[in-house]
């Protein structure tokens, strides 16, 4: 069960969430649907509106998803469910495995977008933007070199949150 809050009632350290427990990305809808772990992105403000930046690379399955959608979620899960969550979701494709069923998580479609129903919080995201990273604006020559070898470049998209949810 799950309780809306405004955004400014979530308690959690957001970089403690993204760096540590990481999250899922999910985007899609009742037919069709892909979730992937995220570590980098950022909560904050940007434009006037409480905002949610994530960084997909263009051969993730998910980011098909995220190109087609305008919407998507963002969930964080209790910190015992990491390894299981992520040794599948961060390391297997949505094109060959059913993610959720093999990490055992429930799927809800009452959003916009879907999330778990095993997740602690839900960020429903409206994408506002997508850019993509441009290694000639790398003021840190090295960024390219060791975290982009193959120039697989992330997109970044910003999102207004529209929503969240708690769990209860």
């Amino acid at each position: 069960m799950f309780r809306e809050v405004d955004i400014t009632e979530v308690k959690d350290n957001v970089v403690e969430l993204l760096n540590n427990r990481w999250g899922l990305v999910t985007a899609g809808d009742g037919e069709k649907f892909n979730t992937m772990t995220v570590s980098w992105g950022a909560i904050g403000e940007l434009w006037g509106k409480p905002c949610a930046t994530v960084y997909i690379r263009p051969q993730r399955y998910t980011e098909e998803f995220l190109n087609t959608k305008s919407y998507f979620t963002l969930s964080f899960y209790p910190a015992d469910m990491k390894q299981r969550i992520h040794s599948i979701c961060g390391s297997k494709s949505g094109r060959d495995v059913d993610k959720a069923k093999e990490c055992s998580l429930t799927p809800c479609f009452d959003e916009k977008a879907p999330y778990f129903t095993d997740a602690s919080i839900v960020l429903v995201c409206r994408k506002m933007a997508k850019s993509k990273f441009d290694p000639k604006d790398f003021i840190d020559t090295t960024i390219t070199e060791k975290w982009y070898p193959q120039n697989d470049f992330h997109y970044i998209y910003y999102a207004e949150i529209e929503k969240v949810l708690i769990s209860e």
